[in-house]
This record gives C-alpha cells, structure tokens and sequence, in this order.
C-alpha cells in the first residue's frame, strides 16, 4: 500500500526481486528485503531535498517598502537642501523655516506601515476564518493567482466517510457471517472499511485462510468457501463487469457462485462544484490525481466543462506539471493533503495543505486549511484581492500627503508647528484607513460564509 507516498489507494502487487520503497506497507504474507541504499538516498528525501524546498518568497510590497525607505531620506535632504538654498537667494528669513518644515512634515512613516498593517490584519481574519497563513507575504502572492491545482484524494475527497453499494444476489445469513469472518481476518484498508459497515456477525473460527497481496483473500469453514477480492480473483467476467471495473469495487463468491460487488463510491467535500464555478470566474483549474481515472466520468459531470483532468501522476510528475505551468507565466496555487504532495505545493507559487485530522502530519506548505472551510478557497483569494487594493491605496493617500506637505513647505507656506501636527496624522490617518477597510472586507467575507452555509 504506497498510499502514503504516491497518494494511489489502490495496493500494488509485487514479485520476488521488485523493489520497495520506503513508506510503502505490507498488506499480506512475510517479507526478507534486502538494503539497497540508505535512507538519505531514498525516494522521499531525493523529493524533499529537491531545489524548490529552500526557495524563498518576498512579499512585492515588503521589497517596494525597503526600496523607498532606501531612498526616502536622501530625497528629502536633497529637497531641503535645495529648497533652502534657493530661499536664501530669495528671501533668507523663509530659509531656516522651509528647511525644517520640509524635514518634518516629510514622514517614511506612512508608506511603512501600509502593507504590515493591512497584511496582518488580513492575516488575522484569515485566522478567524481557519485558513492558518505562515506569514504575511503570502497574502501578496494569493492576490497575483491565475491557476488552481487540487489534488483528489483526501483534497477533493472526505477521508471520513466513504458511500459503499451492493449490487448482486442477496447474501444468505450464513454467507455474510463467512463474509465477516473472512473480512475481519484481513489487514487490507479496503477489508477494514467494509468489515466495519457490514452488520456484525457472529465470528467464526476459519478452517482456512489465504491472502492474495493485490487480488483477494479466500477462506473456508465447514466446507463452505468464499472468495473476496477483484473480478478476477473470485473467477467471475462478463461484459457488464466493464461498468464497475475502473472503480474500487469488492467482488464476491461463495462455493464457486458469483454473488455480486460492493462499490466504493468516493465522497466529495460539501460545495466543491460550487467552488470550481467560483474559480474558473477568472482562473483556470486542474484536478492533479494519484489515482486511476475510475472516477473522470463523475468528476466530468460534476466539475464545469472547462476543469482539465490529470490522473496516475506520482509526486515528481506533480512536482514537473507545477513547474511547467510556472514556466508558461503562470501563477499557481496548489492545494493538497498528503506528502505525496510535498514537491508540488512547495514548487508552486502558494501551496494549501487540506487538514482533516490534527493527528496527520502536513508538509511544508505556505498555509493550513481546516477540511471544512474548503468550499471558502475562492473567498479567501477574493480577500487576498481586496488587501492588496487597500495596501495600494494606502500608498496613494501617503504619498499625496507627502506631496502636498512637501509642495506647502518648499514654498514656505508652513510652519514648523504645523507640520509637527501634520506628520504623525499622516501615520495615524493610514493606520485608521488600513483597519478599517480589512475589517469591513473581513466582515463582507463572513457574511459570505454564513450565507452560503
């Protein structure tokens, strides 16, 4: 069972002289392996220690800040400077006082706090809203978008709960206590599923028991025997078996007499066609899936025309198709649950981890969503939008400040009293202005969230 590495749920059958690799679990029979490379050279440390793990992302306004800070005191003392030296050629009792209102009323102050104070204020309502950002430059990222990549399994799915059918014969009683024996003597994850929605049973003490690693299991008691696994293995075809055959099904026999199959139905997250709707407004969406294509004829029904279809992708290729977006211009977000997952949300330009249970370990990612605030994603990069907006704004009213501030002082219309007054308004107004506007775009993004609950 490579589920953990490969994020396929379907076992793997392997033959005398395969090669294992770690993370892989052992469903049936006994083992003698042999090390062949140690665990620094194993399949999941090569991914991990891959190039785009020690990447690093700077937020466009945090490097925008730093440059004008950069520049802001020379700027200012070349403009008090000339500015005196002209009032000294024209009227030398304006000189000394232009010159220190220019340096007053001139506040850095302003453009700094623009995008930190709004970024953490989005941040925190994000918090509210249990999407758990690593840090503020992500939101900056959210906000530049273009692409939507999810993940199936464990993404698009619900791991709690899974719909299983019956199609075939009634089972007799004596029958489906077989069944339960047999099913409960099974380490398989599909025999576990199964054996605990099934009505219990009295147990039976099996006269015989055999596990097929990637067929079946077979048991007998009292001369009656039963036969739980593919198609092929309890010795059943026929032309409607094509039907089923690309889903996980669980087939059945007893004393050589096809009985029928149980089918297990995925269960997809609460809004997830609405969500898509949502996202292809102005992005373009991808299902990336580990699995085999069982399930693209639901999917297709399910999901809008346009979403594009990727299955039985391992990790690298995940981590290659991300890559080859990028290349193309875009902007990415890749939304997963697993560690199979770990190269491609690390590679993409913002990478989700979907968290369904606080036990399960997550890896490397720029933020943690709780499984059920997933329908909220495009609210979330819709918010990210508005921040950026404010922040730009923000940048608008300080520098009209400092241009009209400056423009009154180098003409010597102000005193320096009045720009004493002046300058901490200015930081004052944008702080006021910033927690304002994010906690209206937090209180619209809550209401959004309570109506479509």
């Amino acid at each position: 069972d490579y589920s953990f590495v490969t994020g396929e749920a379907e076992p793997i059958s392997k033959q005398s002289g395969d090669k294992l690799f770690a993370g892989g679990k052992q469903q049936a029979g006994i083992l003698e392996v042999e090390v062949l490379k140690p665990v620094a050279q194993s399949y999941l440390t090569q991914l991990w220690s891959n190039d785009v793990f020690s990447k690093d992302k700077t937020g466009v306004f945090e490097s925008l800040t730093d440059s004008i800070s950069k520049r802001f005191t020379v700027a200012i003392l070349s403009v008090a400077f000339i500015s005196t030296i002209f009032w000294l050629l024209v009227d030398p009792s304006k000189a000394f006082n232009v010159f220190t209102s220019v340096l007053i009323v001139a506040c850095p102050c302003a453009i700094a706090l623009a995008a930190p104070f709004t970024l953490g204020n989005v941040l925190r309502i994000f918090g509210r809203e249990k999407l758990y950002l690593k840090e503020a430059s992500v939101i900056e990222q959210m906000a530049r978008l273009d692409t939507v990549v999810f993940d199936k399994t464990g993404t698009l799915t619900t791991n709690q709960k899974s719909i299983i059918t019956y199609e075939g014969l009634t089972l007799t009683k004596e029958e489906k206590q077989l069944l339960n024996s047999t099913l409960r003597a099974s380490n398989h994850p599909l025999s576990r599923t199964l054996y605990a929605i099934l009505d219990k049973n009295e147990i039976q003490t099996l006269d015989d028991f055999e596990e097929e690693v990637g067929k079946g299991i077979s048991a007998t008691f009292n001369n009656n025997s039963i036969k739980v696994g593919s198609y092929e293995f309890v010795g059943f075809f026929d032309e409607n078996t094509s039907e089923v055959k690309n889903k996980t099904t669980v087939h059945i026999s007893a004393n050589q007499v096809y009985k029928g199959c149980y089918i297990f139905n995925s269960e997809y997250r609460k809004g997830i066609a609405e969500l898509f709707e949502q996202l292809e407004n102005d992005k373009e969406v991808i299902v990336l899936s580990g699995d085999n294509e069982g399930e693209r004829e639901y999917l297709e029904t399910l999901l809008p025309k346009n979403t594009k279809f990727f299955f039985n992708q391992k990790p690298d290729d995940k981590l290659n198709f991300i890559k080859t977006l990028q290349q193309s211009g875009k902007q990415v977000l890749m939304v997963g649950d697993g560690l199979n997952d770990a190269g491609a949300l690390k590679q993409s330009n913002v990478g989700f981890v979907i968290s369904e249970n606080t036990n399960v370990f997550s890896p490397a990612c720029d933020g943690i969503l709780d499984a059920s605030q997933f329908r909220k994603i495009g609210d979330y990069l819709e918010l990210s939008k508005s921040g950026v907006k404010i922040i730009k704004l923000a940048f608008i009213l300080s520098l009209l400040y400092n241009l009209g501030g400056l423009s009154f002082a180098v003409l010597g219309h102000l005193r320096p009293v009045i720009a004493a007054i002046l300058m901490p308004l200015s930081s004052i107004s944008i702080v006021v202005f910033t927690t304002i506007a994010t906690q209206y775009m937090g209180k619209k993004l809550r209401m959004d969230i309570n109506k479509e609950n």
